[in-house]
């Protein structure tokens, strides 16, 4: 990781689109900060897609996907894309569930299958490693199941490895976001699930593009989003995690100054200076 200054004029000047995860990457404690959201507000207005991409459940991430400016949200690890659809809305701007356009990775029935595979798992982990508590946003996940161990619990090293051995022994993908372990069925992450946003809104390949496209995030469920895209950029609290990214090639090629919040807005603003010089 070299610091975010050190990123080269010519390379932001490039950048159409960002890519960001949400929790302590535009969050602090739980919450948008006035900085990040201003700085999502200008990169859209200079005309730049705006996607978020998040291991929060779609229940979670319907209020953001409605009211930030962004053109949408990838919620559970790339299972689900909620996008804003203001066709024949006299009220653009003011959030309505019907508002959003929700697509998902997988079938209804494929989803209901895993669903009740997913709540044994839930069950097994609670009851097998101690301490460990479903994430209280659970209610709102549809196609994937959540550990809290950092949100409003805490988890040992120890513990968190045993519950994503009982995840990948149940034949789940599972990843360690900055709050929360993230288990799932299917072929799907965050990665997979950028590629089907791009395709989806803008009908695009991102492949095609990825130069052109800066990624920002901070933890180990970022890892492939890192190692695919050439601007990927971390918040300083990443370093939390840059032992487990490392040994996986996985570190973000810029790192800001900044952590969470204002880690994003100082990437907006490296991202906007370079297209007014």
């Amino acid at each position: 990781m070299v610091p975010l200054n050190c990123w080269p004029l010519e390379a932001r000047r490039r950048i159409k689109g960002v890519f960001t995860d949400i929790d302590d990457t535009l969050t602090t404690n739980g919450a948008i900060t006035p900085d990040a959201l201003a700085a999502l507000h200008q990169l859209k207005a200079s005309g730049l897609q705006i996607i978020a991409i998040t291991g929060r459940p779609v229940g979670w991430s319907e209020p953001f996907a409605g009211r930030w400016p962004i053109h949408a949200i990838v919620a559970e690890n790339g299972a689900v894309l909620l996008q804003q659809n203001h066709i024949n809305s006299l009220q653009p701007k003011k959030y309505e569930r019907e508002q959003l356009l929700k697509s998902y990775q997988q079938s209804n029935a494929v989803r209901a299958t895993n669903y009740a595979r997913m709540q044994r798992i839930g069950r097994r982990i609670v009851h097998e490693v101690p301490s460990a508590q479903l994430a209280r946003d659970s209610a709102g996940r549809e196609t994937d199941m959540a550990i809290d161990h950092s949100e409003f619990t805490q988890l040992a090293p120890e513990k968190i490895a045993q519950v994503v051995a009982i995840m990948q022994s149940e034949g789940m993908t599972a990843t360690v976001s900055s709050i929360h372990i993230n288990g799932w069925f299917g072929e799907h992450n965050k990665l997979v699930g950028a590629r089907w946003a791009v395709r989806q809104l803008f009908g695009r390949d991102l492949n095609a593009e990825l130069d052109q496209w800066a990624f920002v995030g901070d933890s180990t469920n970022d890892q492939l989003m890192f190692e695919a895209f050439p601007q990927s950029i971390g918040v300083t609290n990443v370093r939390r995690f840059q032992a487990q990214l490392a040994s996986v090639g996985g570190l973000p090629r810029y790192i800001a100054e900044g952590e969470r919040g204002a880690g994003f807005a100082e990437v907006a603003q490296a991202v906007l200076a370079a297209k007014t010089n």
